[in-house]
């Protein structure tokens, strides 16, 4: 399930200080730093412009840590030739830390991904995300809490595009 947000249309609504805040989870921040999706330049871009601020708690840097032992996930780290503390001390100075956010009403089927729910909602911001449980709650989320919720963002001549949800693509935000 796609859910694309368009910026600055997922902007709308959005009353807290500028530059907005981001959430990333940490599929979408292994994304970032090392396997260079093809979806991630959008995102980069925004934060390099100072359009959104990524901001992230330790229970992130923490989760980041573990993900990047993983056997699954530790050799690709090093066949794009990085490494954990490379990947961990590039976090560190792109992201603004903030303190944990309290828990919100509604629970994430996924413990793992609660504090990505959590800080979102704490602080209004945009997060993307390619969990399933995690998209889930994006209405609610937005409903009650302000926050934005997708898995891609899109900027520029594309994100402008006004239409019906390309194939694949569940909503256009």
């Amino acid at each position: 399930m796609k859910i694309v947000l368009r910026w600055p249309q997922c902007n709308d609504g959005y009353e807290g200080a500028a530059p907005r805040p981001l959430v990333l989870d940490t599929n979408v921040v292994l994304d970032m730093l090392i396997f260079e999706d093809p979806h991630i330049p959008p995102i980069r871009e925004l934060v390099a412009d100072g359009q959104l601020r990524w901001i992230a708690d330790q229970a992130q840097r923490i989760e980041l840590e573990r993900v990047l032992q993983y056997s699954q996930i530790a050799p690709r780290v090093a066949f794009y030739g990085k490494t954990v503390e490379g990947v961990l001390a590039a976090f560190d100075a792109a992201v603004e830390y903030v303190p944990e956010a309290p828990k919100i009403r509604f629970t994430c089927t996924d413990p793992d991904d609660q504090h990505f729910l959590d800080l979102a909602s704490a602080h209004q911001a945009l997060l993307v995300s390619k969990d399933k449980a995690v998209l889930k709650l994006r209405k609610r989320v937005a409903q009650y809490y302000g926050a934005t919720v997708g898995n891609l963002v899109e900027h520029g001549a594309r994100a402008g595009t006004i239409g019906e949800p390309r194939e694949g693509v569940a909503a256009v935000l």
